[in-house]
């Protein structure tokens, strides 16, 4: 199944040339859409790179299927073609066309013989291929995929990863950059897992299939040829050691089991909360605001489910103001659920109400227009400076 967006070889046109637009998008002095250098992630020793987030997310695939044979990857395009974003390629050369291997254009059918396999002791990875292209396998996924464990009084777990390529940021039409993180974690009995460097893509992705329960992994398509200059070889030796790494939030194993945020950046003023496609955004914007003499602290949230309630908290007390980022729509949105948590829990340590920047209540617009409707540094830092500040 072939999207509107195609990719030949390692070109990366249209996601280059939508990330090139989003650094130009905020016109703040001192701002940018997304830094034309991400911030580095510091989970390991830096030997070699840059590396992409999309090669990483391949390497834990590969890494995975050769630690375990009963790991497969299946879906539409994933094999021959490698993926639409290439995440799957070489896959199929190299695990052969058993273990990874395209599939009819039926998304219920996929996330069904997913459960199938699951069942009866495989651990199957699957792709939608784009966000909205998984609403068809919704039911499948929340009426069986989800409740397994619990309709079976926790004797039948069902061990199936589905990958989501999702959000904004790509010059996508509709159907093809959906924030739908808000469905997955309303849903009982799934993890919901969204990396936001190429690290914690690698960490997590292989935490995500060594689960024993379902995970919903949203990979931000505009982020998967976002580079940082990471050492494979010793995210593999930190994974399989169980080590978190220095300022990498918890190991990603605990953090599938408990939650796993990480402080992106320290700062005293005021927390920003994003996750996935927003925290390169909500770290633009905090060196923006240093520039006007505010320390913006970062948080990354890593899991919506489970979420570390602790991380964030902790944050937010110590600075006393919060702004929630995400690209979804506002309205029954994670971005609200987590001001909820943050407002329950740290009351009396709030000096302004919990703000958020979000996508607007719309649905995705034409490529041209999206620039207006997903957060930015403008967005970000006018919030900012309506969270009471005294004169």
């Amino acid at each position: 199944m072939m999207s509107s967006i195609e990719f030949t070889g390692t070109d990366t046109g249209a996601v280059e040339v939508a990330v090139d637009a989003a650094r130009e998008s905020a016109t703040r002095a001192g701002g940018a859409g997304i830094p034309r250098e991400r911030p580095e992630s510091p989970k390991a020793p830096v030997r070699t790179g840059p590396v992409t987030m999309a090669k990483a997310l391949n390497a834990a695939l590969a890494d995975a299927m050769t630690a375990e044979a009963g790991v497969v990857m299946f879906g539409e395009d994933v094999g021959t073609l490698g993926g639409v974003f290439r995440i799957t390629d070489g896959l199929a050369d190299r695990f052969g066309t058993g273990r990874c291997f395209d599939t009819p254009l039926a998304e219920s059918g996929i996330a069904g013989m997913a459960v199938g396999m699951a069942i009866n002791g495989i651990r199957p990875v699957i792709e939608m291929q784009f966000d909205a292209f998984a609403y068809p396998a919704f039911e499948q996924i929340a009426s069986h995929i989800a409740k397994m464990r619990n309709r079976t009084s926790g004797r039948m777990a069902l061990p199936i990863v589905i990958r989501i390529p999702y959000a904004g940021g790509i010059g996508g039409v509709e159907h093809h950059c959906d924030s739908s993180e808000a469905y997955y974690a309303h849903t009982p009995g799934l993890k919901v897992v969204t990396p936001a460097t190429v690290a914690d893509a690698y960490l997590l992705l292989r935490a995500a299939i060594d689960s024993d329960d379902p995970v919903v992994f949203m990979e931000p398509k505009k982020l998967y040829f976002a580079k940082d200059p990471v050492d494979l070889d010793a995210l593999r030796e930190q994974y399989d050691a169980g080590r978190s790494g220095p300022g990498a939030g918890a190991d990603p194993r605990a953090a599938l089991e408990s939650g796993g945020a990480a402080v992106a950046r320290q700062g005293t003023d005021a927390t920003l909360v994003a996750y996935g496609p927003s925290v390169p955004t909500a770290l633009a914007a905090a060196e923006a605001s240093q520039a006007e003499g505010r320390s913006l602290e970062v948080v990354d949230v890593r899991t919506i489910v489970p979420f570390d309630d602790a991380t964030v908290t902790a944050s937010v007390r110590k600075t006393g103001r919060v702004v929630v980022i995400s690209e979804e729509t506002g309205f029954g949105s994670v971005a609200g659920e987590i001001a909820a948590r943050i407002q329950e829990r740290c009351f009396h340590s709030l000096a302004a109400p919990v703000l958020r920047v979000t996508g607007f209540d719309v649905p995705y617009p034409a490529p041209k227009l999206e620039q207006y409707f997903l957060p930015s540094v403008d967005r970000i830092l006018d919030a900012v400076d309506d969270l009471q500040w005294e004169d």
